[in-house]
């Protein structure tokens, strides 16, 4: 369970744990040096929803994280890669669950 009780933006929530869970990734782990990136451009086209990506420049891989407006405590993720069109097929878990541990843990295995 996260202890984010100060913050209440989703978003802001889950950046600080991929910022948490990249440092440690850089530091154990030099050849994976993933990049971030935090969108909530989708809301300019009518899609009611913020977006992160971990990408791994190195092997191609994403990690695509997606929180819908419409599913409050849902966070939607997806492996993929950076030169393909993602499916529409997400994996979910609960935003009280998710933990720097889960993006180190995916970073880690899925980009190593």
């Amino acid at each position: 369970m996260n202890d984010e009780t100060n913050k209440t933006d989703p978003l802001e929530i889950l950046s600080d744990y991929v910022t948490e869970a990249h440092t440690r990734i850089q530091r154990d782990f030099s050849e994976i040096n993933p990049v971030v990136g935090v969108s909530r451009k989708l809301r300019t086209v009518g899609i009611m929803a913020d977006t992160m990506t971990i990408d791994c420049l190195k092997s191609g891989k994403r990690i695509i994280v997606v929180l819908h407006d419409d599913m409050p405590g849902i966070v939607r993720f997806q492996f993929s890669f950076i030169e393909q069109d993602p499916s529409d097929k997400f994996e979910e878990i609960q935003l009280r669950e998710l933990t720097q541990n889960h993006y180190y843990n995916w970073m880690k295995d899925y980009f190593s």
